[in-house]
């Protein structure tokens, strides 16, 4: 299958190292906030740093929202993505996708606040975005917030208790973590995304 991966371009967002990443993983991408590309791709991948209020704006502004809700081909959230794709954000009070069921709430203050480093996950199910990934492999988290471990958690990490690390419903998928920042356990993670079909 040739990959025609798209990330989208809404929010704050280091492009660069994600496409790098990909490109390490064999895959070229393009950014666009283009909805007829993004419908086009085989796989898109949505990114996001900063507040869950301003990315949702940028995303309806573009109306981008609703060209996520069509999708059918494989998605990937990404850190703030990945809390995009569920139905609320404690931060902001902000009203979120839908695509996965449950809400997103403001990791504890202890240890520390907000979770920033590498951690590993524990995975509770087999899924082949985990496929050829050492158990105890380490991922980077950069986020105050997250997804409570709830029925689509596919794995979860712990910091001041347990959250959603990676979420996964039907062609929907999404990882607290970054991946482009994760070394070899991150490509590999983004190799079994793009051999998805």
């Amino acid at each position: 299958m040739s990959v025609r991966a798209t990330i989208v371009a809404a929010g704050g967002a280091n492009f660069g190292s994600l496409r790098e990443a990909c490109r390490r993983a064999g895959v070229e991408t393009e950014v666009s906030a283009d909805p007829s590309r993004i419908r086009s791709a085989t796989h898109v991948l949505l990114p996001g740093v900063g507040a869950a209020a301003q990315a949702m704006r940028a995303l309806r502004a573009h109306g981008l929202d609703r060209v996520l809700a069509t999708l059918t081909q494989p998605v990937l959230g990404i850190c703030l993505g990945m809390q995009l794709l569920f139905e609320h954000s404690a931060e902001g009070d902000t009203e979120c996708l839908g695509l996965l069921p449950g809400r997103v709430q403001r990791l504890p203050a202890a240890p520390r606040w907000p979770h920033m480093g590498w951690n590993t996950l524990h995975a509770r199910a087999a899924h082949p975005l985990l496929a050829s990934l050492e158990r105890d492999a380490w991922f980077y988290f950069v986020h105050g917030y997250a997804a409570a471990d709830g029925v689509d958690a596919i794995a979860t990490s712990d910091h001041g208790g347990r959250f959603a690390a990676f979420a996964a419903r039907e062609h929907v998928h999404g990882v607290q973590f970054h991946p482009e920042k994760s070394a070899a356990a991150g490509r590999r993670l983004l190799q079994n995304f793009f051999s998805l079909a």
